[in-house]
């Protein structure tokens, strides 16, 4: 199978699309490769590393083969916030000081 299905009419010079190609074969056939790891996620991770400058078949790749589980099925899902805000009036106690509450 060829990585050109998947190219959905984004264009790249012959020698990129034919590295893309090789490193797209080389993902697919690779030994370790997750059962859950489409084609599909494997060509679009590789398209988007080729439209960001990236030339090397072996990083082209190993980041295909690297990409997680559900990054095709749920590409825009809203980002986790960063830590549970702190409630108000939590008690602390500062380093050698008295203890109080912030609030």
């Amino acid at each position: 199978m060829a990585i050109r299905p998947f190219l959905s009419g984004q264009a790249f010079d012959p020698e990129t699309t034919r590295l893309m190609g090789v490193a797209f074969e080389t993902a697919r056939a690779a030994v370790n490769r997750p059962a859950d790891l489409t084609d599909e996620m494997i060509a679009k991770k590789i398209i988007e590393l080729a439209k960001a400058g990236e030339r090397n078949v072996e990083g082209l790749c190993e980041a295909a083969l690297n990409v997680p589980t559900g990054a095709v099925s749920a590409p825009n899902s809203p980002p986790l916030p960063a830590s549970p805000p702190e409630p108000s009036g939590s008690y602390f106690e500062p380093i050698g000081g008295t203890p109080g509450t912030v609030g």
